[in-house]
């Protein structure tokens, strides 16, 4: 009888375009979205936590096709060959699964409904550096008012959420825009064409890294990009071409300035003087607040979700310079993003219903602030005891009871305790702030060794149980004084907490 044929061992590797997430990662996340929601909640925003599956009608952004189904999504259909049920898909946001939520509970809801949600979203996209499958949202939406006083919240509420996780004024910038000005240059411009209105918006999205020079070029015949490659443009005339122009460059030295460029630039338009009007009502609900051009402009070089957003967007821009480790200096852009979008739920109910809100990519704001140095690495590890007799374990886990209960975080090293060096090495390896020792001449004596490993920095490898002794930041002391130490200890250690 022919023995089974072996089977392969499965790869230990992850997926393409996601990651695994370890101890500081982890904690660092789940503390700013504790942050975040402490604002939120203070806006008087509710939670909300929805299903991470969705019909694919629900979320209708992306729909079956022939060759390759929901394109864009994780997506699966229910059912056997012959009996084939409905398409469901991982949510690729938190906005979509909103607007089911609002549809389908709305008469048990107040209006407006305003909510905050935070969690994992999904896209199936080619991944990058830095561009992930998997990835944290956390948002905020008002549904059912149309008053610009919910943009101007949103936006004041991004404001003071950016400095309530480490995000300093001067650091960030909240630019404000809106869909219907850019329609209305559209429209004084004559074009009409839905394909080349999308050429122009598209165009427009590119002023910040072409200039106004290069923006001409792209809205005339073309120009040559960096590599050489020549670039095909939308082919206007230079008439046509003015109203872009005088919008791009409309950035005066305040909001009555910029308003002011912008409905000159707008010309007869009644939906660019809609769009106008509007702003006008943000800056001034925004400065009423206090929320000055040092944290939240009109800038009319905002473009986002061009099939989308209907009225106001927005965007959270961090301004600081970083270099990287060639030297050369890189920004990190937007953290968050968002607008007006008064048909999403309408898709539902058929009747318009208006909602605006924002999403903030919490996993780019917290790569933002390991990069500033505001936040470590790594997470500060337990106190370490560790263990000089396999005997009295008993006494060391009465150490480490004592210290959890005064809310200090502490374990007894749990490997094997033959070799004292990889005790320490294993202490080190945590991050631990603080060691513990009691040998059995220290449980003779009634005291403890006790350890800043902070103070005394890496600890040598190959260091004996007489030399660590010998280090001029370990302390010995009454093994009743052992809380009261390393509290002293953590206390003066650089963000020392229990």
């Amino acid at each position: 009888m022919a023995k089974p044929k072996k089977q392969p061992r499965p790869k230990a590797e992850t997926p393409k375009g996601f990651r695994d997430y370890f101890g500081a990662e982890v904690t660092q996340r789940s503390e700013m979205l504790r942050q975040i929601a402490g604002v939120y909640h203070r806006y008087g925003f509710d939670a909300l936590e929805s299903s991470a599956v969705e019909t694919v009608e629900a979320l209708g952004k992306f729909l079956p096709d022939v060759d390759r189904p929901n394109e864009g999504v994780f997506a699966w259909q229910e059912g056997g060959e012959e009996d084939k049920g409905d398409w469901l898909a991982l949510r690729y946001d938190l906005t979509a699964p909103l607007a089911r939520v609002y549809a389908q509970h709305r008469n048990d809801l107040p209006t407006p409904y305003r909510r905050y949600a935070m969690g994992p979203v999904w896209r199936n996209e080619k991944p990058g550096p830095g561009r992930y499958r998997q990835f944290y949202q956390c948002d905020a939406d008002t549904v059912g008012s149309g008053a610009m006083a919910a943009d101007a919240e949103i936006c004041a509420m991004l404001a003071d959420t950016l400095e309530a996780v480490g995000m300093p004024r001067g650091d960030y910038l909240i630019r404000i825009n809106n869909r219907k000005v850019l329609n209305g240059v559209l429209e004084a411009m004559g074009v009409a064409n839905e394909g080349q209105a999308a050429d122009v918006l598209r165009t427009i999205d590119k002023f910040d890294k072409v200039g106004e020079a290069g923006v001409r070029e792209l809205l005339g015949k073309g120009r040559l990009d960096a590599s050489g490659a020549y670039i095909d443009g939308v082919g206007l005339t230079e008439a046509q071409a003015e109203p872009v122009v005088a919008f791009l460059t409309s950035k005066g030295a305040d909001a009555a300035e910029t308003l002011a460029n912008l409905r000159a630039a707008v010309g007869e338009s009644a939906m660019g003087a809609e769009g106008v009007g509007e702003l006008e009502q943000i800056a001034d609900l925004l400065a009423a607040q206090g929320y000055g051009p040092d944290r939240i402009v009109i800038d009319p070089s905002v473009v986002r979700g061009l099939g989308y957003y209907t009225g106001p967007v927005y965007e959270a821009e961090l301004t600081f310079e970083i270099f990287d480790e060639k030297g050369r200096k890189r920004q990190f852009g937007s953290v968050a993003g968002g607008g007006r979008y008064d048909d999403l739920v309408k898709r539902f109910t058929g009747q318009a219903v208006p909602a605006t809100g924002v999403s903030i990519g919490v996993d780019r704001l917290l790569a933002a602030l390991r990069e500033k140095g505001r936040i470590t690495a790594h997470e500060q590890g337990p106190v370490v005891v560790t263990v000089m007799d396999r005997d009295r374990m008993a006494d060391y886990q009465a150490m480490v009871a004592e210290l959890r209960n005064a809310g200090i975080r502490a374990e007894v090293y749990l490997g094997n305790p033959k070799n004292f060096g990889n005790q320490l090495k294993y202490a080190d390896r945590r991050h631990s702030p603080v060691a513990v020792i009691e040998g059995g001449d220290e449980k003779e004596r009634g005291v403890v060794q006790i350890k800043d490993l902070i103070l005394g920095a890496k600890i040598a490898e190959n260091a004996t149980l007489e030399e660590w002794k010998e280090r001029p930041s370990q302390f010995e002391v009454p093994r009743g004084d052992l809380v009261a130490k390393v509290r002293e200890i953590r206390g003066s250690q650089d963000g020392g907490q229990g």
